[in-house]
C-alpha cells in the first residue's frame, strides 16, 4: 500500500511540474487523502483491481511498448504519404480472456496502439475501428488477444 502512495506522489510530481512550497504541500495532502480514501473503501482488497505484478505482465508491457512504437511509425508513414492510403474499417474481435477486467485491458491496449480505437466491449466481443486493412488484419491475427489472455492465467 505504501507503494501506491509513492506512485501517487511521483505521478503528481511528474504531471504538475510545479515545485513551490504551497503546491508541494497541496500535492502531499491530495496524495495522502487519496490513499486514505482508497484504504477506507477497501480498494486494495478488491480482486477486480488486483492486477498482479509478474514477469509475464512486465513482458507484456514491453511488448505493448514495442507495438505502440511500431504502430506510431506506421501512422506517421500513412499520414505523410501524398495519397493518404487509409482503408478504415470496423471489426469485431472475440476476446480470448473470459474475465471482463482482462477484456478491458485488451480494449485499452488496442486503443493505445495508434491507428486503432476500441469502440465497444460487450459480452466478450470488442468492436474496433482500424485505420487500415493491415491494422485490422493484425488485430484479427490475435497476437495481442493471446498475450492478454495469458495474463489472466497468472
Amino acid at each position: 500500500m505504501i507503494i501506491f502512495l509513492l506512485l501517487l506522489a511521483a505521478t503528481w510530481l511528474l504531471w504538475s511540474g510545479l515545485y513551490k512550497p504551497l503546491l508541494l504541500g497541496l500535492g502531499v495532502l491530495s496524495c495522502v487523502l487519496t490513499f486514505l480514501l482508497a484504504r477506507r473503501i477497501d480498494y486494495f482488497d478488491n480482486e477486480l483491481f488486483a492486477l498482479r505484478l509478474s514477469l509475464r505482465l512486465l513482458r507484456y508491457w514491453l511488448w505493448l511498448g514495442g507495438e505502440i512504437i511500431r504502430s506510431s511509425l506506421d501512422v506517421i508513414r500513412i499520414v505523410l504519404h501524398p495519397k493518404l492510403p487509409i482503408s478504415p474499417r470496423v471489426i469485431d474481435i472475440k476476446a480470448g480472456a473470459e474475465d471482463p477486467f482482462y477484456q478491458v485491458i485488451l480494449g485499452n491496449s488496442i486503443t493505445l496502439t495508434p491507428g486503432t480505437l476500441t469502440i465497444d466491449v460487450h459480452e466478450g466481443v470488442i468492436k474496433v475501428h482500424a485505420l487500415t486493412e493491415d491494422g485490422a488484419r493484425s488485430l484479427e491475427a490475435g497476437e495481442m488477444n493471446r498475450r492478454v489472455a495469458a495474463l489472466q492465467e497468472t
